[in-house]
């Protein structure tokens, strides 16, 4: 496992772990410029003006302008610069590129299950190649969990009934350090595991290795026949209800007037919640598959719905 000469910092394993480095080094410095000034004039004045030593009290009227408003303006100009250069970094995090590999994490006490497009799963790990984008797809089966990955300066709450995001875009292969920093439990402490950071190559080998034989998109799809989705959402349903073919990332008017993006979160809700958000035009029919479906099953009835090609209809 990787680690840094100096372990309360460890190792930067991506572009934007480095960067968050930087801003935390050049913040200090800043801090530490501002502050200095103030602190050994204290000291200075504390002894040039202590009781019993002879020193002219007086104080003159020096008026100067500009100083007076340059160690007040100086110091805000660098703040507002950091201001926004850390805003640039907060917005990166939640706007991943488009291609990026999509990968569900399940939180449970007191275990991380992830789950790749190709069907392969794992617990307590996460395989990942370099110089691919990755974007976790995040809840929780039980209470708040956070997914924190040090080498990648990342921390994510993980929700019950609610799916949150993280990407990264790993570049140094090797095996780092993953674990929960939200206190969920006795055993929260043990709530941990690897990430492991492989080049293209040993990436697609170990996709080979782990093998399942249907993709996560394949098993959703046989799993929506299972339960009985396809029985009023497929095409040849008698029944009233949304199509979903093409249904992920289109706009969607709801029954209340509004309209909302089918991403996950929609997706996840109608599945739950299926009374919350009602398109627009659909009887309130739809019965609700909380306690019948894992969070693992949703997260293959998620893949499946996004896999499904556009009809060119306009309505769900």
């Amino acid at each position: 496992m990787m680690t840094s000469f100096f372990p309360l910092w460890p190792v930067a394993a991506s572009e934007h772990a480095h960067s968050v480095d930087l801003l935390v080094i050049a913040f200090s410095v800043l801090i530490v410029a501002l502050s200095a000034p103030v602190f050994i004039l204290m000291a200075w004045f504390a002894v040039k003006y202590r009781r019993g030593k002879p020193a002219d009290r007086r104080h003159p009227v020096h008026r100067k302008t500009w100083a007076e408003v340059s160690w007040s303006a100086i110091p805000f100009f660098l703040i507002l610069g950091f201001f926004v250069w850390s805003s640039v970094l907060f917005y990166q995090l939640y706007h991943p590129p488009p291609d990026a590999l999509e990968i569900n994490v399940v939180a449970k006490r007191w275990m991380w299950k992830f789950q790749h497009p190709g069907g392969q799963a794992e617990i307590n790990e996460l395989h990942v190649p370099t110089g691919k984008p990755v974007k976790l797809l995040m809840t929780s089966q039980d209470v708040i969990h956070s997914l924190y990955l040090p080498a990648l300066r990342l921390k994510q709450d993980v929700l019950p009934d609610r799916t949150t995001t993280e990407w990264f875009n790993a570049d140094k292969p090797g095996t780092y350090i993953l674990t929960c920093a939200e206190f969920c439990g006795t055993d929260h402490s043990q709530m941990g595991g690897r990430l492991i950071v492989q080049t293209p190559q040993d990436y697609a080998r170990w996709l080979d290795k782990s093998g399942v034989g249907m993709s996560l998109a394949e098993q959703g799809e046989a799993l929506f026949v299972k339960v009985g989705c396809s029985g009023c959402h497929s095409p040849a349903a008698t029944v009233h209800a949304p199509q979903l073919q093409g249904l992920y990332g289109r706009q969607v008017p709801l029954d209340n007037g509004r309209t909302v993006t089918a991403d996950d979160s929609y997706i996840r809700d109608s599945i739950l919640e299926p009374q919350k958000d009602v398109a627009a035009g659909y009887p309130r029919i739809m019965p609700t598959f909380k306690n019948v479906l894992s969070e693992a099953d949703i997260s293959k009835l998620i893949a499946f719905i996004k896999s499904t090609p556009s009809t060119g209809s306009a309505h769900p």
